[in-house]
């Protein structure tokens, strides 16, 4: 089992061929302008290019689609520094601690500057079936040292000023030497009345050679005040309950065991989704499209002892509170806006 001191620990041993990724999402819930910060490293495969660090961040506005934006930097690798003990990543003048984050980023018209703190979750939680953490056989691992925090601090995006005072936040740790041939993730705390509550997904497709593999569908979700208090379907032996579809502007998925059932629908329209471009460190491209003020309803169901149906348990809602990504190796023309680079 990984530690909370650990979860965020770099994973890279300098050698070439390795990705590295920590990011945080988070909601403004008085204005439900939702935000995606992103701290990265590249170490390419021998005979494409030098390694090199990015950070990136994104703004999505709900109300007002055209001040939706993201940007990010190329830095050189000498410009990502960690300290283990305690953990502390910086990149640039930005830094990651277990407890917050802070930097600043300007270029193509627009700015940011953040510094805010949370109380660091005493748990990690695991995308992926124990087994997946032991070894390197994994193309990519991911876990969340903090799923479900309050961040508060302050935040000022294109001269407007966010105080932020237990904004739901969720700050997850990835690593690994390709991405997903295809994927879909969403997370949830900031539902509508029951800020405990948390909703962490993971859909993914692997290719193997010229085969691409059947789809996976991992869902988590964290119920405070109810039992059990955690539903999860990301254990082998449940995969095959749970199944989901995505593309832009919607992401559905359904699980059910012998007890309970989930049925989890994430929406949002074109023009609240950015599309950023990755490179695997072998040179591949991938195209992630990402909103972080998508709509969310989850349903529950537990099934009755006396006559064996499921009936209806507990409703979750959020209003652009939600945040949901979908990847592929080709881009939507769905999605007009990018992730901008900036020198």
């Amino acid at each position: 089992m990984i530690s909370p001191a650990e979860a965020n620990r770099m994973r890279w041993t300098r050698e070439p061929g390795h990705y590295e990724v920590w990011y945080a999402t988070f909601t403004d819930l008085e204005t439900r302008t939702g935000f995606w910060i992103r701290y990265t490293l590249e170490a390419p495969k021998e005979g494409h290019g030098e390694p090199y660090a990015q950070l990136w961040f994104a703004r999505f506005d709900p109300s007002d689609p055209a001040r939706t934006f993201g940007i990010n930097r190329k830095l050189p690798i000498s410009e990502l520094r960690e300290e283990r003990e305690p953990f502390r990543l910086r990149l640039g003048e930005a830094e990651l601690r277990a407890d917050g984050m802070r930097g600043a980023l300007a270029g193509a018209g627009h700015s940011a500057e953040w510094d805010f703190s949370w109380h660091p979750s005493e748990t990690v939680h695991l995308h992926l079936p124990g087994a997946a953490y032991l070894g390197h056989w994994a193309d990519t691992q991911v876990l969340s040292p903090n799923l479900n925090v309050a961040a508060r601090g302050q935040l000022t995006v294109d001269g407007k000023s966010y105080a932020l005072d237990g904004a739901p936040l969720g700050q997850t740790h990835i690593w690994g030497k390709k991405h997903a041939y295809s994927w879909a993730w969403s997370h949830c705390n900031a539902f509508d009345g029951d800020r405990g509550a948390a909703l962490e997904t993971l859909s993914i497709r692997l290719r193997r050679g010229s085969i691409v593999l059947p789809k996976l569908t991992l869902l988590s979700l964290y119920l405070e005040g109810d039992e059990p208090a955690h539903l999860e379907f990301r254990q082998p032996w449940k995969m095959p309950l749970a199944r989901s579809d995505y593309g832009t502007g919607r992401y559905h998925l359904i699980a059910a065991d012998a007890e309970y059932k989930v049925e989890a629908e994430l929406t949002c329209r074109p023009e609240d989704m950015i599309l950023a471009e990755y490179v695997d460190p072998d040179g591949d491209p991938a195209y992630c499209h990402n909103t972080e003020c998508a709509d969310a309803r989850v349903k529950i169901w537990r099934r009755s002892p006396f006559v064996g149906r499921f009936r209806e348990h507990r409703t979750l809602s959020s209003t652009r509170g939600a945040h949901y990504e979908w990847g592929a190796r080709a881009g939507d023309p769905l999605v007009k806006k990018r992730h901008v680079a900036i020198e």
